[in-house]
């Protein structure tokens, strides 16, 4: 059986929401930040960056949220979680998949957890500021994107592991000034992703509440 290290409303909710998505036999396994469990021995044989989340399936111990999810699409090509390999769809799915990992993903991260990068409470104040001005900047892109192909998933037609990917982030964005659900475009299909019955069933799992985004 997979063993899926998470914590809950982290970016393991990633990998969770896919699990669901194909319909595999899974556990979660908590794992408690404020205890430091992710620092200890014991994690860090599994992860030695002590970051979440983990997944185990016998002998294969993998991290990195978006390395997991690939891995979660190719095993199972039926959920048609990715394009096929060697296609334009394939192509464009590995750039926004790349602009959600090395984009979004840590603009917002910045603005959520500043201390990460600096003890001064000044400079945090800076980063966050910054941080929430990027994020903005990245909301636009993505906005255009879906006002352009005005088709209901990231992709077109397909629904894909990007837009679990996309549903996360925007979900961490729900406490800033303008929220990701805030955009024209993008709200509305964040909306339509959080009502997916896998997405639904993950985040009943991790036992959070609405607001979803």
């Amino acid at each position: 059986m997979i063993e899926l290290y998470y914590y809950p409303s982290y970016i393991s909710l990633l990998p969770h929401i896919l699990l669901h998505e194909i319909g595999v036999e899974h556990r979660l396994v908590f794992v408690d930040r404020y205890a430091s469990i992710h620092k200890r021995e014991a994690y860090l044989n599994l992860n030695p960056n002590g970051l979440i989340p983990v997944l185990k399936e016998r002998d294969l111990i993998l991290y990195e949220a978006s390395a997991i999810s690939l891995y979660l699409a190719d095993k199972h090509p039926g959920s048609r979680l990715a394009p096929e390999l060697g296609t334009d769809g394939r192509a464009h799915f590995y750039k926004w998949l790349m602009w959600l990992a090395t984009n979004l993903h840590p603009a917002l991260s910045n603005y959520l957890h500043p201390n990460k990068w600096t003890a001064d409470e000044a400079a945090q104040v800076k980063l966050r500021s910054g941080a929430e001005t990027r994020v903005a900047e990245l909301f636009d892109i993505i906005d255009a994107e879906l006002a352009i192909n005005a088709r209901p998933w990231l992709l077109g037609e397909d629904y894909s592991l990007l837009d679990a990917y996309a549903f996360v982030l925007c979900r961490w964005s729900r406490g800033m000034a303008r929220p990701g659900a805030s955009w024209p475009h993008f709200g509305p299909y964040a909306n339509r992703i959080a009502e997916r019955p896998a997405v639904l069933r993950a985040l009943k799992a991790e036992h959070l509440s609405e607001p979803w985004i």
